[in-house]
């Protein structure tokens, strides 16, 4: 996602990463959203495979929905995980993510039979979250948190895959409709948390550091280039692959046709759900690739020991395999955005608590939309082979 790939992709320096964010986000990906979400439209809102039969041939369609399987199992598998590990290295994200669920069904039952607006519900719904978020150190929260994070990782990600399934086969008002329009606003409260830290610590220095009363200066401090890192394949095309989200992502292409054509109110609306979005995705990624590479330095505890500066960006890039890899790398962008949140006063706990649970709805959101399209892509090959 603009989360994990950005996080991995500065292993090769922080300026390739920033480019291809910037310039592929703008004139590739946004261009491909919403071409995508336009042709659906203009189709009776029908999936890119039902397009492609129809305009090409059956085999096409059938390679295509074959293609589309396996990358959606990928995703499926690897954002399962992501979430996993966010909760096995910051529990406190754990119950303001769970809760979420219940409040999202609630919140689409009540709109299904009352039809009342979506965004005062959900705006609740979202204080309530987040005071879970804030008290997450109260006996009772803590205690839940530490029970589920003492399950495994591949506890976890069953547990994800199955509450996945069971999400994909509800009406999409239920859950899907709801919870998304919750991390939506999630993302636009967290976005603009970063972005008044970002500013005060580029001022003001970050949070001082413990027996130091001095404020840390905000600097880079990650390579502006790095061809090949320690372990780590080289720079071209693993770029391009490692951030496809947050530049150009062919799942966008998926989600446009397969979820957000049937949603949309009228198809002058595409230009700011297509286009919008995506730069809005890029401004995301932006973000995270600032926050490991300069709000890593402000302060990172690797091993019970504090660092700072280049130290705490080598603890965590040093290698391509550098303190665990995939976990290492999303606890880069949770740590260093939280010191920009600490920058502005706020605790530590709940700065950490608030990224990590940005980054494990954000990864849900995707899961969901991803096994809701598996369910579209099994459903049409099993009508192309007349299966029941």
């Amino acid at each position: 996602g603009p989360i994990v790939g950005p996080a991995i992709a500065v292993m090769w320096g922080w300026l390739p990463a920033l480019l291809w964010v910037v310039l592929g986000s703008i004139f590739i990906g946004a261009v491909h959203d919403f071409g995508s979400l336009v042709v659906s439209l203009r189709n009776s809102g029908q999936t890119v495979g039902d397009i492609a039969g129809r305009v090409m041939n059956r085999r096409v369609r059938l390679l295509f929905l074959f293609v589309l399987f396996m990358a959606l199992t990928i995703v499926l598998a690897i954002f399962g995980l992501v979430i996993a590990s966010v909760f096995k290295m910051y529990p406190s994200a754990i119950f303001p993510c769970l809760v979420q669920i219940p409040l999202a069904v609630l919140i689409g039952v009540w709109l299904h039979q009352k039809g009342v607006r979506l965004l005062l519900p959900s705006l609740f719904a979202l204080g309530i979250m987040y005071a879970t978020v804030v008290f997450g150190d109260v006996s009772i929260l803590h205690q839940i948190n530490s029970t589920l994070q003492a399950q495994s990782i591949f506890t976890w990600v069953v547990i994800l895959l199955v509450y996945s399934y069971i999400a994909s086969v509800l009406p999409v008002w239920t859950l899907l409709q709801p919870r998304d329009f919750i991390n939506s606003l999630q993302l636009i409260t967290a976005l603009g948390l970063i972005v008044i830290g970002l500013v005060g610590a580029a001022f003001m220095g970050g949070a001082p550091i413990p027996g130091n009363p001095e404020r840390p200066p905000l600097e880079i401090v990650a390579p502006a280039l790095n061809l090949m890192p320690e372990g780590a394949p080289f720079i071209f095309p693993f770029l391009f692959i490692t951030i496809a989200c947050g530049a150009i992502s062919g799942f966008h292409c998926l989600v446009s046709s397969g979820t957000s054509s049937k949603q949309l109110k009228s198809e002058p609306d595409a230009r700011f759900v297509g286009f919008g979005s995506m730069l809005i995705e890029g401004f995301l990624a932006t973000l995270v690739i600032i926050a490991c590479t300069a709000g890593l330095g402000l302060g990172a505890e690797v091993k019970g020991e504090l660092l700072i500066g280049e130290n705490a960006w080598a603890a965590r890039y040093a290698s391509w395999s550098s303190a665990g890899a995939l976990g290492a790398k999303v606890g880069a962008f949770v740590d260093g955005a939280a010191n920009f949140l600490k920058a502005i006063g706020i605790p530590a706990q709940v700065a950490l608590a608030l990224m990590g649970v940005l980054v494990a709805s954000f990864a849900g959101t995707t899961l969901d939309t991803a096994c809701r399209l598996q369910r579209y892509v099994v459903q049409e090959l099993a009508s192309t082979f007349n299966c029941k």
